[in-house]
């Protein structure tokens, strides 16, 4: 009997019986490979936490101050003569330590002789010490270790060899750490498990041939129907309802709910767009709020150190006042490029190319900052590229307060260098802080939008040098160190 042939209303009962059974069997499969894999891991585990919780133990009592003997491979019997057994005992676990050579220094194995193989290890295990690289997973850290298992009748053991070592990290000996895997806890637990769920699947399947029987004698080919019209839903367009008479209660039920279900939508589509095109709109007044308030800071900065420092009898005032119209004067037009971008959909400032000394141009974005702590470098005087003037300066801007910001209060020697150099066809703006620098959950989220770890600002700002930036296919990186500080490259192409 071919399959096609039967019944839409059989086939539904045999597949919802067929898919209970082989349920029942994946689960079944799946429980077997989860405990021989929570089996592998827990053993492997617990030598981990066993063996980090005896070298934490070994260490206090290399470094306790009851300890009068030199920390040297050579004192470690004289040092662990009394220890050795303690720390075993605590530990429930016999220690053997080494010299680095693979010589057996001294064992927890109490008034009994080592075998012949314990008194050295085998050159080919001291080998893979020196040579495996493992992370540990409880301190993070990377360690030579190597792990020997093997079976002897019919029991799984594991032993472990990594490197006790003193304050200077210097190798001080090998510890050795024997260990038998006991799984009898284990094997009951997955038989208790899987004889209960031999009887609830055996419920399930019972129930399952009533349920398929009762499902599948109401099920018309009306469902067709509206298949194609769930399959034809979509959000972006207007969906039509289903019209379908004479057809059983169940199916009018999904029906109705489908029709109401589109009404729902369409709603919800209205809703969507308009809650997108606000959220557009308070995006937009964010970022332009950020950028106008970056040149009106060094603008107020640069008239109340004008007002400060004003003395019409100074020989130099009338250079001096030209210099600060200049800076006014820029500031002014960077805001009135950002007006203008804004009255037409918060667009970046069009990009006005042309030949520019990148050199000056950074010089003259720095002159609207007083730190004394701010030093510039350039590998040459003139550094010719094809840039937009105003975005230039905004990158370098944002990238020096950005360093501002992040040193600390109080630092003792605070420093920001900027550096132009020449790099092949590019020419890169190297801006480096001393300051508190990146932790490493915030590195990956440094240039999204509205991301800050200061309390005031909009934290859009390295935001828009990545979208300045990547609009001349030029590239921005960065490298940071906890309370060391951080270094921003950018590279524009020269044409």
């Amino acid at each position: 009997m071919k399959l096609k042939k039967l019944s839409l209303r059989t086939r539904i009962f045999l597949t919802m019986i067929l898919l209970v059974l082989l349920a029942s069997i994946l689960i079944a499969v799946i429980a077997i490979y989860q405990y021989k894999e929570e089996t592998k891991d827990y053993h492997k585990q617990r030598l981990e936490r066993k063996e980090q919780s005896i070298k934490t133990h070994i260490n206090r009592v290399l470094n306790s101050r009851q300890n009068t003997w030199e920390i040297k491979t050579e004192n470690v019997p004289l040092i662990f003569k009394e220890e050795i057994s303690n720390i075993a005992e605590i530990h429930r676990l016999q220690i053997n330590l080494y010299d680095l050579e693979g010589s057996l220094l001294i064992t927890s194995r109490a008034n009994l002789q080592p075998n012949l193989k314990d008194k050295c290890i085998d050159a080919e295990i001291l080998n893979k010490i020196s040579n495996t690289v493992e992370l540990n997973s409880i301190t993070g850290l990377a360690e030579h270790r190597y792990v020997d298992k093997h079976q002897e009748n019919g029991e799984t053991f594991q032993s472990s060899y990594t490197f006790i070592k003193d304050q200077k990290s210097k190798s001080l000996a090998i510890l050795n750490i024997p260990y038998l895997e006991k799984d009898d806890f284990l094997s009951k637990e997955l038989n208790e498990f899987l004889e209960r769920i031999t009887y609830a699947y055996l419920f399930v399947l019972l129930m399952a041939i009533g349920v398929a029987f009762l499902l599948s004698k109401y099920i018309t080919k009306s469902l067709k129907t509206i298949s194609d019209k769930i399959n034809a839903t979509r959000l972006e367009k207007r969906n039509e309802k289903i019209d379908i008479d004479d057809t059983s209660e169940e199916i009018s039920t999904l029906v109705k709910s489908y029709n109401s279900m589109i009404d729902e939508l369409e709603e919800s589509a209205v809703q969507l767009a308009k809650s997108e095109r606000e959220q557009a709109w308070r995006e937009m007044a964010k970022q332009v709020a950020h950028e106008i308030k970056n040149p009106l800071t060094p603008m107020r900065l640069t008239v109340q150190n004008f007002q400060r420092k004003f003395n019409p009898e100074e020989e130099n005032i009338h250079k001096k006042v030209d210099e600060y119209s200049k800076t006014l004067i820029q500031q002014i037009d960077t805001m009135s490029s950002i007006a203008s971008a804004f009255s037409n959909f918060a667009k970046m400032p069009a990009q006005q190319n042309e030949t520019l000394n990148v050199v000056n141009i950074v010089k003259l974005a720095l002159d609207i900052f007083n730190e004394d702590y701010i030093h510039f470098q350039a590998e040459e005087e003139e550094i010719i590229a094809k840039l937009d003037r105003t975005q230039l300066i905004r990158v370098v801007t944002n990238l020096v307060k950005n360093g501002i910001q992040s040193i600390p209060e109080g630092k003792e020697h605070p420093s920001v260098v900027i550096q132009v150099t020449s790099e092949n066809n590019h020419v890169n703006i190297i801006v480096s802080d001393n300051g508190k620098g990146i932790s490493e959950e915030n590195k990956s989220k440094v240039f999204e939008p509205k991301f800050t770890t200061k309390t005031s600002g909009m934290g859009l700002g390295l935001a828009m040098v990545q979208n300045i930036v990547e609009t001349y296919k030029g590239s921005i990186t960065f490298t940071s160190e906890k309370d060391k500080g951080t270094v921003f490259k950018v590279s524009f192409p020269k044409e």
